[in-house]
Order: structure tokens, then C-alpha cells, then sequence
């Protein structure tokens, strides 16, 4: 791994089903501690730190609407989620040592702070680890574009984007050992070829504001800090 980062200040993107390891839903303890510990090595590297984190692996809004709940209320419920996984990573953040302050869209003053940029902002200046949860605290948004929104409004220098995969690829690799991956892509190239790497909400606000994204596994110890530094195996877009 590098010891000088290419990146200052960086936005942590991490699906709520990333924390679920192998398990079918829930939280898996050893999973939420190893990502923590990754996250601990990039704080060491001098790199500010934010994090949003998804709710899938508890509930799921599009589900919910799915089964015939009411749209908004399931997606409230999916931000509720949200907020229970940073609670989650807080606390295995601040048992290795790592300061770190959740900030949500919702108020919800007795268990986190309020969103408020610019104390997000000084707490990042401060070193500490700073989780946003309840996406944009607004229905039919997802995560993927509150992460953009919160990379833009951070001034982050890249979105990075934990997931079960090594990078974007053709197809699912799972399902299909010959799908092609892809070392880097553009934008347009994500949009015309609807390759599912995030919502389309959050691919346009990271073009707008010329954040790059980059895909990697966040199952792999040690890989968020090797994407922070431009090594190991990931996908970038620009």
C-alpha cells in the first residue's frame, strides 16, 4: 500500500447488504468490525473520512412499495434502517479508536446530530470519521444519490463505493464467468449501457460536480485503503 494517498477528503459509500457478510439479512459483527478497521488505516493515512451507509440488509423502501406499502412510508422506514447501520459502524469505529460523529437527515437529536454541513465539515477538519445516515432525508431518493449529494456538498475529492465486486463488470460474474471488467469508465458510458453501478440520480450529481467514482470490494481487507492510494483492483468513473 502507498503511504501518500492521491485523495484528501473522501466519501465512503457502503450498501447496508455489505454489512451483512454472509448472513441473509442483519448485521454480520465481524464484517462491520473488519470495514471499520479499513476505515481505520485510511484515517491513519491523513485522509478525512466521511461514510453513508444503506439499509437493505434491514429493510428495503422499493420492497416495501413492492408488497403494496404506501411509497413514502417505506422509504422512511428504509431511512430509519439507514440510521440503525451507522449506529452500528459508529460503535465498531469508536471501540478501535476512531472518532466518528453520525449525522442524520431526520432529526433524531438523542442518538445522533442533526445534519448541519458545516459542523460536518469542522468535525471532518478535526480527523473524526463522519457517518451520515437517513440518505437525504427525503422519500423516493436512494442512498446512492445521497452519497453524491453528501461527496458534493463535502467537497469530496472521490465517491468511493464498497461492494461485493472487485469493479464494475458487463454482467453479474457470478452468473456469468465470462463477463467482461472494466478498468475504467465514463459516465455516459454508465448511463447508455444502464450498467447499475448506482442510480442514475447519483451518477448525474457526480458527473455535475466531476467526482469520480470508484468501485471496489469491500470484502477484501485492506482494499479501501489501496483504492485511496489509486492501487489494487477497482473500477474508476470520470
Amino acid at each position: 500500500m502507498t503511504d501518500a494517498p492521491k485523495y484528501k477528503r473522501v466519501l465512503l459509500k457502503l450498501s447496508g447488504e455489505a454489512l451483512m457478510g454472509n448472513g441473509q439479512f442483519g448485521l454480520d459483527p465481524e464484517t462491520v468490525n473488519q470495514i471499520a478497521h479499513d476505515i481505520k488505516e485510511v484515517v491513519k493515512m491523513g485522509v478525512e473520512v466521511c461514510v453513508v451507509v444503506g439499509g437493505g440488509n434491514i429493510f428495503r423502501g422499493l420492497s416495501g412499495a413492492a408488497a403494496g406499502m404506501e411509497r413514502s412510508t417505506a422509504d422512511y422506514m428504509g431511512m430509519l434502517a439507514t440510521v440503525m447501520n451507522s449506529l452500528a459502524m459508529q460503535n465498531a469505529l469508536e471501540q478501535i479508536g476512531v472518532e466518528t460523529r453520525v449525522q442524520t437527515a431526520i432529526p433524531m437529536d438523542t442518538v445522533a446530530e442533526p445534519y448541519i454541513r458545516r459542523r460536518a465539515e469542522r468535525h471532518l477538519d478535526k480527523g473524526r470519521v463522519v457517518i451520515f445516515g437517513a440518505g437525504t432525508g427525503n422519500p423516493y431518493f436512494t442512498t446512492d444519490t445521497a452519497a453524491a449529494l453528501r461527496a458534493s456538498e463535502m467537497g469530496c475529492e472521490v465517491l468511493l463505493k464498497g461492494t461485493k465486486v472487485d469493479g464494475v463488470y458487463s454482467a453479474d460474474p457470478v452468473k456469468d464467468p465470462t463477463a467482461e471488467r472494466f478498468e475504467t469508465l465514463s459516465y455516459k458510458r454508465v448511463f447508455t449501457d444502464d450498467l447499475g453501478v448506482m442510480d442514475h440520480s447519483a451518477i448525474a450529481l457526480t458527473r455535475e460536480n466531476n467526482i469520480p467514482i470508484i468501485v471496489f470490494s469491500i470484502y477484501e481487507t485492506g482494499s479501501f485503503a489501496k483504492a485511496v492510494g489509486g492501487e489494487g483492483c477497482f473500477t474508476i468513473i470520470k
